[in-house]
């Protein structure tokens, strides 16, 4: 159930703010504008993220995550 990327798979890291993602928020993982998720849940360093357009829902690590 965890969306796979080439960040994933080729280790890139990306730069984030500072800000703190929290339940409820939307965010992107990727440089494009969608798609976007809604954080349902949060465990650590992974985030529980549904799809707004699908309900698709994934687990993810927080430093992919930037806020919309």
């Amino acid at each position: 159930m965890s969306a796979i990327s080439y960040a994933d798979v080729f280790e890139i890291e990306q730069h984030h703010s500072e800000e703190a993602i929290i339940v409820g928020d939307r965010v992107r993982t990727g440089p494009n504008l969608n798609p976007h998720f809604e954080v349902i849940a949060l465990s650590g360093e992974t985030a529980w993220v549904r799809n707004v357009a699908t309900g698709q829902d994934a687990l993810l690590p927080v430093k992919r995550c930037r806020k919309v």
